[in-house]
Parts: C-alpha cells; structure tokens; sequence
C-alpha cells in the first residue's frame, strides 16, 4: 500500500512467510515459560553465519522450525570446516599466480573432473533451489558439496601433488582448488556473508571487484564437466571408503598399511580401479594392492563389496583375532545392558504416561542407538570370527 501511495508501483511481487519459530521441544517462545532465545546471545556464542546457516536450513515450507543450540553448534562446526579448508588452501598456493588461473590448457586429473563435475551440479541444484524458494535445499545442498565434496574428499586426492616433485601436477592442483574455493565462496556468501568476505579477501590476486558482495554469482555451464568421469571416480571412492570400513571395524590403527585384493566382475571396472590406483593406495593407507578378474580369494579375509567388485582385506597376522573377540564381548555385554535398561524403563505404563515428551523423546533416541550399536558390534564379531 505504502508503494503504490509513493511510488505509483508495486514494490514487489512474491512473499515469502517463513515458519513459525520455536523452541527445541516444539514450543511457541515465551517470556512467562523461560524459553526466549535471545539471538544476540547465540550469535555471541556460536557466531552470526552459524546462526544464519540454521535458520536456512530449517526453512521448509509448511513445518515449523524446532531451534536448537546442538544443530546451531553443527553448523559453527561447518563453518571451522570452510575456515579449515580455506587455510589448508591459503597454505598451499605459495608461488600461485591467481591472476593467470585458468583451466584451459590443463590436463585434468581424475580428481579435478570430479570436482568440477559436482560444483557444476551444485550450482544448477542451488539455482533451481533459490528460483523455487526452497531455502533448505539450498543450505542442504551446499553443505553437502562444501563438508563432504570438497573438504573430506578432494582436498584429500590432491595432496599428493600438491606435495609431490611434479611441478606441473603442483600448478594444476593449485589452479582447481583456488577455483573451486573462490566459486564456493561466492555460492556460499548470501547464507554465510562475514566468513566468505573475510576468506576472499585473503585470497592471492586482485578481482575485478572490492568486495565479494559486488562480484557475480556463478553460473552453471562454465565448467568443464564429465559426468562419466566423475561416475567412475565415485567408484574409486567407493572402493577407498570400503577399504575404510573394514578396517575401522576390525580396529586397524590407522598408520598400519594393509594388503588389499579388489577382484572385479568387469573388464570396465578393471581398468577404472587401474586409473585410481594411486588414489586408492593413499588414502585407503594399502600396501600390496592387487586389482584384477577373478582373483583367488585369499585366506583369512574380510570382505566388502562396491559396485561390482569385491573387497579382500587379509587378516592373518594383522590382528590378534582371539583379543579382538574378547574385546567385542565385552563391549557388546556393555551395551546389551544399556538395551536392557531402556526396554525396561519404556515398558513401564506409569513412566511413559506420566513422562514429559521431551524425556521420552530423548530416552527412545538413546534405546535407539544402542540397538543400532549394539547390531553394528554383532557383525563385527561375526566378520572377525569368520577369519579364524
């Protein structure tokens, strides 16, 4: 009414009416109950992108959202990993030229087209996100890209050349990390806007703007992408992360170096897993690794499968099958008790009737997870016994 009285126009044409906002237990806010969250003070303790970050997250259309300090304090800790990420890359651009990074002329790894593969998809997911004016997508679907994509994985494939003798696999992973970061920075800035500035303003080079508020948002298409490539080294990834599991469940320290067999069902998965070798080698922490069709299958082996090939990891002399039986017994005795406990204290008619909803609601989470851990340990002691 204001603009058309003023201004003769409309002063826009969509409103977006966003949930109501509660507290933690699904609580409308109130001084009288005590349950008031004071932004100010949030924004004090965790910081004003975790806070911002939340709130888009929580913004589904239709729900309410339930505010919470624990998923606040979540995403304060994705924003120490985007801190994290942007100084493990700050630190390796030493002798970087940021004016001259381009892609062209560059002989892409593996590695690199994945990456730029899943930041092209992810600025046509945000894009389509933001048009619809589903802002959850949006935060879901960067942070996705920014903790897993990017920080748990390519910053890990690239290490070794980043630190490896070969200068012009040095200069080709400075020049795909800085891009991707400085892209990511961008895509990120209308959620997280004073980590993002104060990340670019550190980086190396001048841009055509001051400030990254003034730059433009990207665009998806101008990127180099290969989705076949990308496919296979989800493979590969596949493949490490299986290695991964193994030995997390048999307690493998994680500086020991295991022998692996990955025995495949394709010549195409073959010759994928040939590419990856060195990936798989690196950051599955292999020593022998055999890649082949139709490998005998070694003794003693615990065994995981990707796609269509087999994981075989042996065990013989690895570890003390006996101990670790022992170990598992006792661990799952411990948690059968905490089973035990919730079952009984659940099935009382008295507590569950007279039992604030919030109690209940945390007591059937716990009861929850000790099943599930519980279930976890079991196979574990199977896999274990099976290698005897």
């Amino acid at each position: 009414m204001m603009g058309l009285k003023f201004m003769d126009a409309v002063p826009f044409k969509d409103v977006y009416i966003h949930a109501l906002v509660r507290d933690a237990q699904g609580q409308k806010m109130s001084k009288s109950k005590g349950n008031v969250i004071d932004p100010l003070h949030i924004i004090d303790e965790y910081g004003a992108d975790a806070f911002r970050f939340t709130l888009t997250s929580f913004a589904a259309m239709g729900r309410d959202i339930k505010l919470s300090t624990d998923r606040i304090a979540g995403y304060r800790n994705f924003a120490n990993k985007l801190w994290n990420a942007s100084r493990f890359t700050l630190m390796n651009l030493e002798g970087f030229d940021a004016q001259a990074a381009t892609l062209d002329g560059l002989n892409l790894s593996p590695a690199d087209r994945w990456i730029l593969t899943r930041l092209d998809e992810t600025i046509v997911r945000l894009e389509q996100s933001l048009t619809d004016y589903k802002f959850n997508d949006a935060a879901s679907t960067l942070y996705s890209f920014t903790w897993h994509a990017f920080c748990d994985w390519y910053i890990e494939l690239v290490k070794e050349d980043l630190y490896g003798d070969d200068a012009a696999a040095r200069h080709r992973a400075q020049t795909v990390l800085y891009l991707v970061l400085e892209q990511l920075l961008r895509l990120l800035h209308p959620i997280m806007p004073f980590i993002t500035e104060e990340i670019w303003q550190a980086l190396p080079g001048t841009r055509p703007t001051t400030y990254l508020m003034q730059s433009s948002f990207p665009q998806a298409g101008n990127l180099p992408v290969d989705a076949t490539g990308a496919a296979e080294m989800d493979l590969i990834m596949d493949v490490i992360r299986a290695i991964r599991n193994v030995r997390g469940e048999m307690d493998v320290a994680p500086g020991r170096l295991v022998n692996a067999v990955l025995d495949c069902r394709s010549a195409t998965s073959l010759a994928i897993l040939e590419s990856g070798r060195g990936y798989i080698r690196s950051l599955a922490r292999t020593d022998d690794l055999q890649i082949g069709v139709g490998i005998v299958r070694p003794e003693q082996a615990a065994t995981q499968i990707a796609g269509d090939i087999e994981i075989l990891l042996p065990l013989a002399g690895l570890i003390d099958v006996e101990e670790e039986l022992k170990r598992l017994d006792k661990e799952m005795a411990k948690v059968q008790k905490d089973v035990e406990f919730f079952d009984r204290k659940l099935s009382n008619v008295k507590f569950v009737a007279n039992a604030p909803a919030d109690v209940l609601e945390k007591d059937r989470s716990k009861q929850q997870e000790a099943r599930e851990k519980l279930a976890i340990l079991q196979q574990s002691r199977e896999k274990i016994a099976a290698i005897r």
